[in-house]
């Protein structure tokens, strides 16, 4: 199966209650439709320093950041198919670039085991990406359930909508179950916009009718901010 390995697209954020999610999909049901995959549960291992270097950075908003993570749609296993994603945001454009691997040489290759093969230029602007930053290793396993629609007529605009949005930082691995303390706030669902260009008529009408309004939502940077900084604090002051 081909995969799509180079991306270049806003990405617009919306959190929703359940009920104007509802509301959304009878507005979108005439022009867009449920993709092949249904409600997929996603594991992501976001990577980073020992300091986390990368997400406290990127929650000080900078016109440039990057991240690095893996990603599986479904409970892995050694052979299953994974995606070693590096994705970076200038200027509220995102760019990805991704390379698909079994998750045993996807995770070899992040923890310095072995490299990529064959090389390309995916592979080498990741090993650059390692290099730089030194000793990355697992910081956070992040899981999702998503729903995503894809338009009836040619086009790359999409909208996916993500609840049960779960975080941890042990068990760090893709081969596990999908549990963890949860992000979101009760009831709610984030809702992504996904376009290189301008959002359709319609979609607009859709969002204006219901009056929903971007807003700034970093999976990994909320983790960070709700979970593992308030640990981080707790451990400095028993050492105090």
């Amino acid at each position: 199966m081909a995969f799509q390995t180079v991306f270049q697209r806003y990405e617009l954020k919306y959190l929703l209650t359940g009920e104007q999610k509802e509301k959304v999909l009878q507005a979108i049901g005439p022009y867009m439709e449920l993709d092949e995959y249904g409600r997929t549960t996603i594991r992501n291992l976001y990577f980073d320093t020992g300091n986390y270097r990368l997400v406290r950075h990127s929650i000080e908003k900078p016109a440039y950041k990057e991240k690095l993570r893996v990603r599986s749609y479904s409970q892995a296993s050694p052979d299953s198919t994974v995606f070693v994603e590096l994705k970076k945001k200038y200027r509220h454009v995102v760019y990805k670039r991704r390379i698909s691997l079994p998750e045993e040489e996807a995770m070899d290759w992040m923890l310095g085991k072995r490299r990529c093969r064959p090389g390309t230029q995916i592979s080498e602007e990741i090993d650059y990406f390692l290099e730089y930053y030194g000793t990355l290793r697992p910081a956070v396993f992040l899981s999702y359930d998503r729903e995503a629609f894809y338009c009836k007529e040619p086009s790359d605009f999409r909208v996916t909508f993500d609840d049960t949005l779960l975080c941890r930082q042990e068990d760090l691995s893709l081969e596990s179950a999908a549990y963890g303390t949860p992000l979101l706030p009760e009831g709610r669902v984030l809702m992504e916009i996904k376009c290189s260009g301008g959002i359709p008529m319609w979609m607009a009408r859709v969002l204006s009718g219901e009056r929903l309004y971007i807003t700034s939502f970093s999976k990994y940077g909320t983790a960070y901010q709700t979970m593992i900084f308030p640990q981080l604090m707790q451990e400095v002051a028993c050492h105090a």
